[in-house]
């Protein structure tokens, strides 16, 4: 656990003198869950449960924030069970899936959804295409409902065919109105009208929050972390957390704190938040 100054520090103790008011918003893959080749194998952290349980009992609430469907995540971090353990201690876990699109609580125990975006019907059409004619006809399409992913990850050449995708999908999207998100080895397409950072100003406003945390790990987190650091500086006391990893570190200049990876969110979650 490193901090990334001696302001980051200060942040740190401003959200542990109003923890009983914070809500913890954290993102599912490289931060809750280590990032696996296979997308639908993820699984979280041994120790997630278990300090999300004793961290439920200390702060307002806490929510899964994921661009992942709501439904896939539940089921992956099987978090409706671990939802119904928080509500036992009067506690509650809230999901925001696809960036905040889709709603989850372990009080409701259903996903309230909209509509799928317009275009992505005909993105999703025209996408074969331009994957053959960049030489990636191999990577793996993952439909998310109200987006979908092109995956480079089990290909053989993960960065290149990242790097031949990359302007292509990005002119695909813009002709069908659709936002783009690049992760690690990961385009993501959706939506542009919703984003983490929204979905983080509504569960603070929801909540009624006295100070907000925030932990992520890739480029669609930025969003969030930027929230954290808007609301901070109009006087919420906000903690950034970077899940770090060699893929993606240009996220650790937005941080206030860096941790390795999930194993390293389980202790600052399970321990040195809650150590008096």
């Amino acid at each position: 656990m490193e901090f990334t100054s001696d302001e980051a520090r200060a942040h740190y103790d401003a959200v542990r003198d109003v923890l009983a008011g914070t809500v913890v918003g954290l993102d599912f893959d490289g931060t809750l869950s280590p990032v696996v080749d296979d997308p639908e194998a993820a699984r979280l952290h041994p120790g997630a449960p278990g300090a999300l349980l004793e961290l439920a009992e200390a702060v307002r609430a806490v929510a899964v924030i994921t661009g992942r469907p709501a439904r896939q995540a539940i089921a992956m971090g099987d978090l409706d069970a671990l939802g119904d353990a928080m509500l036992d201690r009067g506690a509650e876990l809230f999901v925001f899936g696809q960036y905040g699109n889709e709603r989850w609580s372990a009080t409701e125990q259903r996903i309230r959804s909209p509509r799928p975006p317009a275009g992505l019907a005909s993105f999703e059409r025209e996408l074969p295409a331009v994957l053959r004619r960049a030489d990636a006809a191999d990577a793996f399409i993952e439909q998310k409902g109200l987006a979908v992913a092109v995956h480079t990850r089990r290909m053989a050449d993960p960065a290149g065919a990242f790097e031949r995708l990359a302007v292509p999908i990005a002119e695909l999207a813009e002709r069908h109105h659709l936002a783009v998100e690049p992760g690690r080895n990961v385009i993501e397409i959706r939506s542009s009208e919703m984003h983490k950072g929204h979905a983080v100003r509504t569960f603070v406003a929801e909540q009624e929050a006295t100070g907000v945390i925030f932990g992520g790990d890739d480029l669609g987190d930025v969003e969030a972390f930027e929230a954290v650091r808007d609301l901070r500086a109009h006087g919420l006391p906000g903690l950034v957390v970077c899940s770090a990893s060699t893929e993606q570190p240009d996220l650790v200049e937005l941080a206030d704190l860096v941790v390795d990876g999930p194993s390293g969110v389980v202790e600052l979650l399970g321990d040195v938040l809650l150590r008096p």
